[in-house]
């Protein structure tokens, strides 16, 4: 063979396609995420409210950007989680509670701050003997008292660093008393001055505001909640939680103001808000920039069954658009999305396109427990489960399409039925097989995880390489405690077929006697299982959606009722997402 180059160019040849491979690697990694965040929830037992067994549980979730890496806290898990690329996360074990620190919480509703290059951290509490840790390096967990007896101590609160290096802190959680701000001495963490009221709810006109699933407030005046300050081009967004963590319609709101300490102004509509579809809720939480500057907003979502605080962690798209309006992204907010590698416009959705092909389609298992019936597996409702007999190797699930379609990815939502354990545990995995076939009798692996040893609640599955299936079946090798237990299997891909229409008589009719409050209602789709809701302020603002499973109705509690509103919708089926009907105004 003649060579044509010279060593040194054959080398720097060698070099690029050595780059080129190296990149195609990565390329084919994993570049989708689906709520719920699919970490190794802690066990949590909470003795108040109903309480039915063991679960899993956490909320009130926090995310700090610190050194280029993602540090997550939340409610009660004995240690924090970090992540170089917010897909795969690393739980570090940490007691944050000392012998002298007393209470039941061990950082119940944490706040994480940054103080120069110092990451701080205080869970939440009203007694004065609370520590505030601080470390640099907290990936090593090396952490040690900043301050040992936190005087004022807050509940649920929140530390902000303003450009000029003055701390703030934000605290309140009450149905009775508003959220108070403070500035603090940096060094000292001592109070400068005293603390000022912030924002109380004003549920007599945000209709968001007001308690119960069904915003009917008969039982509880609302609570707010979950304090966390964001600064954008010189303004002061202070996001808070309402009206309850069990509800659906669990949001976090979002007030404006020109300086630190208010005065504020309300945003009108929730920031976050996520009140229909397989994972519902998006309130307490916080928000983030990524390493290409594009923002986040992590929050709570609700499944309040065993529970009234079993919950889970949802991440989404956020930002401020041209108005300095701020805004998050809950359109399919639990289908697959992409996780950006740059900087993005997240006004331009991240959603794949991948759709839900098994949504209420016959569902096959090998046994079932009491009333835990196969078909809770696949009706889009994360309270609701499937249980098998035992947790014993061999137990399986299978779900069918109504045509050969295209699979693309997979996600397993695990549910806890007869689980043993309380508190975190480290040590814990799940394994299992998923097959596919073209006729339920011929069957292919698609996924092997029998050899696995990672603690997957929520696995999602983005496969390297879709492939045309009927049928797919989950089977069981371990399960970390109790029986085989599915709240979800959800399969995303394309069904290969048409898109739905696009819907016809689509109208909004908002009474007179309350604004907060309208009817909605448009004629059925044919060919369509769900539809996507849209509503907003101002016609080009329709940030907040609705996804509405088998209806052709929605009763809408959420409005401000001194603004108009806009709105239009979408149907959506397993092939794709009809065209969105012409926005229409309602005064």
């Amino acid at each position: 063979m003649i060579n044509f180059f010279p060593a040194k160019f054959s080398k720097t040849i060698i070099l690029i396609i050595g780059i080129l491979f190296s990149f195609q690697l990565v390329s084919a990694q994993q570049k989708t995420y689906c709520n719920p965040v699919n970490i190794d929830y802690g066990y949590t037992p909470i003795p108040n409210f109903s309480e039915w067994g063991h679960h899993r549980a956490t909320a009130d979730p926090v995310i700090i950007n610190y050194k280029n890496d993602y540090y997550l806290f939340s409610t009660n898990q004995w240690g924090y989680w970090w992540s170089h690329d917010m897909l795969n996360w690393k739980f570090i074990s940490k007691r944050f509670l000392r012998p002298w620190n007393g209470g039941y919480d061990e950082l119940c509703a944490p706040a994480v701050g940054i103080i120069g290059d110092t990451m701080i951290v205080f869970g939440s509490t009203y007694t004065s003997n609370f520590t505030i840790w601080m470390s640099t390096n907290p990936k090593a967990n090396e952490w040690k008292p900043l301050v040992d007896s936190f005087a004022i101590g807050g509940w649920d609160p929140d530390f902000f660093t303003d450009d000029d290096g003055r701390l703030y802190m934000y605290n309140g959680s009450s149905n009775r008393y508003p959220l108070y701000g403070i500035e603090l001495n940096r060094k000292t963490m001592q109070p400068v001055g005293t603390r000022k009221e912030i924002y109380f709810l004003e549920d007599w006109r945000y209709g968001w505001q007001r308690f119960g699933e069904y915003y009917d407030n008969t039982f509880l005046d609302p609570f707010i909640e979950g304090s966390w300050m964001t600064k954008h081009n010189g303004k002061y967004y202070l996001q808070y939680g309402a009206p309850g963590t069990e509800f659906s319609g669990y949001a976090d709101g979002v007030v404006v103001g020109e300086n630190p300490l208010g005065p504020f102004t309300p945003q009108s509509d929730p920031l976050s808000f996520k009140p229909g579809g397989f994972a519902r809720g998006a309130g307490h939480g916080s928000t983030f920039q990524d390493n290409f500057q594009n923002w986040w907003h992590v929050s709570t979502i609700s499944i309040s069954v065993k529970n009234n605080f079993e919950r889970r962690i949802g991440i989404w798209p956020a930002g401020f658009d041209k108005d300095d309006l701020m805004y998050m992204d809950a359109a399919f907010g639990d289908y697959p999305h992409y996780l950006p590698n740059e900087k993005t416009d997240h006004l331009k959705s991240g959603f794949t396109g991948w759709m839900l092909l098994n949504y209420k389609t016959p569902v096959e298992v090998s046994s079932t427990l009491g009333g835990y019936h196969a078909n809770n597996a696949g009706d889009e409702n994360i309270k609701t489960y499937w249980s098998a007999a035992s947790g014993n190797k061999g137990e399986w699930i299978q779900t069918a399409f109504d045509n050969v379609s295209t699979v693309n990815a997979i996600q397993i939502n695990y549910a806890d039925q007869d689980a043993a354990f309380l508190g975190k545990q480290t040590n814990i995995y799940h394994q299992y097989k998923l097959y596919y076939s073209l006729d339920g009798k011929r069957w292919t692996i698609l996924v092997d995880k029998s050899n696995n040893k990672t603690d997957v609640p929520h696995d999602y599955i983005e496969l390297e390489k879709s492939v045309q299936a009927k049928y797919i079946k989950l089977e069981n090798i371990h399960m970390p405690t109790g029986k085989f237990a599915v709240s979800g299997l959800r399969v995303f891909g394309n069904g290969n077929g048409s898109k739905p229409d696009t819907v016809q008589n689509f109208i909004v009719l908002r009474t007179e006697k309350d604004k907060r409050s309208a009817w909605i209602k448009w004629r059925p789709v044919d060919n369509a299982f769900a539809y996507n809701i849209y509503l907003g302020t101002a016609p080009d603002k329709l940030y907040n959606c609705i996804m509405v499973y088998d209806a052709n109705e929605y009763w809408l509690k959420t409005m401000d009722l001194e603004k108009p509103y806009y709105f239009s919708i979408e149907a959506i089926n397993e092939n794709g997402v009809s065209s969105r009907t012409k926005v229409i105004k309602v005064d």
